[in-house]
């Protein structure tokens, strides 16, 4: 009597891989990797943003100008003048004999349209290179928000992009407003650190200078982020901006007060350190979203591209700030242009209503299976139980996310696991029919069903995967959960309930009752 055989092997460990696996969602144990809930499911918080895209291009014109100034300061190319106006780069070259060298930098950058009369330049950005500009921003705006969002520990949370400038933000388990408004924060922190240089001889004026008249001289007026009343008078390009950190993290000072350690890149070590060098007594403003933190002075050169920000912090604000230059600066401020919370009370519902569904779905596929096919339906009912717990073992094993599309799934996926044992068996019944033996009829009946199987679930499983490639949050957790529904029950029907009909070959071919174990004479 062959007992063991290599598809029962298998069917064995799958159904320890799926108890073992499935047991922490299951019993919601506080160790072991689980399904999360979805927004549906669980309640929490669902807003819409937009994307001020303008302000990214605004940003990049800036960027432009920090080019230029570091190139003619490393080339030690006379400039004057440089500064933005109407979102345009200005400066003049006052060497002629420098044009050429300008001209060649220029053409590096991609998407500038340049002007040129006598000495003096002015650089734009083209049509084309503005909407790439804001269609970037608003894709990196995505990505910085989920960066964040993973990084401050919330579970599962859904950011998707909606038309041209919108983002749609889901935050399952949000339940109180503390949580709320330090997610809110997170999210709507442009985090844009830069450090830029005081303007040393009309520092004294910063206090009485105008807007207008700061322009004009090529600065801005900021204000102290602990004082209001306290003025900073800064060039207007900046030395440095966050687009070179590459890390940042909470420590403190001497005063045991919180602060912020960040760290440049190479290329803005190498800038920093230049800078520092040949600005030795002059000040430095750190400037995080458009308020001064810190300004002091320079008492040496700066080497290994390191630096701090401090100015007050308490320990949650020092952290959401770290995280928020780690994970990048917004290119674009994005506002709230809609709210809304989910009860958890209506995911409950949600709950009740699906697992009612699963269960009665699940107990009139088990009695008919029983009732029409005998034994081999509770051989296929068993290859159904192994296959739900599989299914919710890979999907914890993975940390998904179970939304009511995806219970809806499961529900359509316990009628599609039983689908191709009714084939199999329907085979197995028609070969007994032509008088067969029942040990043939078996081996017959998987062969004849195997194609009709595989074509079936093939075909089911690539509109899954287009439903999860273009498909939005919801629509994806159903296909996740019909993809993977697809795969195991094609394990647990086609190898599981074939190795145990070779383990008991022997009785059945021994009882030649075809009645008992197929249902048919």
């Amino acid at each position: 009597m062959k007992i063991f055989n290599y598809r029962l092997i298998i069917f064995t460990l799958s159904i320890i891989f799926g108890v073992v696996f499935s047991i922490p969602s299951l019993l919601q144990t506080d160790t072991g990797k689980k399904i999360s809930l979805g927004l549906d499911l669980q309640g929490g918080l669902h807003m819409l943003l937009g994307v001020n895209t303008h302000e990214a291009v605004t940003s990049k014109i800036k960027s432009v100008a920090t080019s230029v100034k570091y190139f003619s300061d490393d080339e030690e190319l006379l400039i004057d003048g440089l500064s933005i106006e109407n979102d345009s780069v200005v400066f003049s070259v006052l060497d002629a004999d420098e044009i050429p060298k300008m001209d060649e930098m220029l053409k590096q950058i991609n998407g500038l349209e340049i002007s040129k009369e006598d000495l003096k330049y002015r650089l734009k950005l083209t049509a084309e290179d503005i909407e790439k500009t804001k269609d970037l921003a608003v894709a990196q705006a995505v990505e910085t928000i989920r960066n964040r969002l993973d990084q401050f520990g919330l579970s599962e949370p859904s950011v998707l992009r909606q038309g041209q400038t919108d983002i749609v933000v889901e935050l399952p388990g949000i339940k109180t407003a503390e949580d709320e408004k330090a997610a809110r924060e997170l999210i709507s922190k442009p985090a844009n650190l830069e450090l830029m240089a005081v303007d040393e001889e009309r520092a004294d004026q910063a206090n009485t200078m105008t807007s207008s008249q700061a322009a004009s001289y090529g600065d801005v007026i900021l204000e102290d982020t602990n004082n209001p009343n306290i003025k900073y008078l800064v060039k207007e390009i900046p030395i440095l901006n966050g687009s070179q950190v590459v890390d940042a993290q909470v420590a403190f000072d001497q005063s045991n007060q919180p602060i912020i350690n960040f760290t440049l890149n190479s290329t803005g070590a190498r800038i920093f350190g230049e800078f520092t060098g040949k600005n030795v007594g002059k000040r430095l403003a750190v400037v995080l979203d458009g308020k001064v933190y810190s300004a002091p002075n320079i008492r040496e050169r700066i080497g290994g591209g390191s630096g701090q920000i401090s100015g007050g912090f308490t320990m949650a604000e020092a952290g959401n700030v770290a995280i928020a230059l780690r994970s990048g600066a917004l290119p674009a401020t994005v506002t709230m242009l809609e709210k809304r919370s989910v009860g958890p009370s209506l995911g409950a519902d949600s709950i009740q209503a699906s697992m009612i569904a699963l269960i009665s779905g699940f107990a009139l596929v088990f009695v008919f299976m029983v009732f029409y096919y005998r034994r081999a339906g509770i051989i296929a009912n068993i290859a159904l139980i192994v296959n739900i717990f599989i299914i919710i073992a890979i999907m914890a094993l993975f940390g998904a996310t179970l939304t009511l599309p995806g219970m809806a799934g499961i529900v359509l996926t316990i009628g599609m696991a039983v689908d191709a044992n009714v084939i199999i068996t329907e085979r197995i019944r028609e070969l007994i029919r032509e008088g067969a033996s029942i040990p043939k009829a078996i081996e017959d009946g998987y062969s004849n069903a195997m194609r009709a199987i595989l074509d079936a679930n093939i075909t089911t499983l690539l509109v899954a995967v287009l439903l999860y490639a273009y498909g939005t949050g919801p629509i994806k957790g159903f296909a996740i959960t019909i993809s993977i529904g697809i795969l195991a029950s094609m394990l647990t029907a086609i190898l599981g309930t074939h190795g145990i009909y070779e383990a008991l070959m022997s009785k059945i071919s021994k009882d030649k009752d075809s009645k008992k174990w197929f249902g048919v004479k």
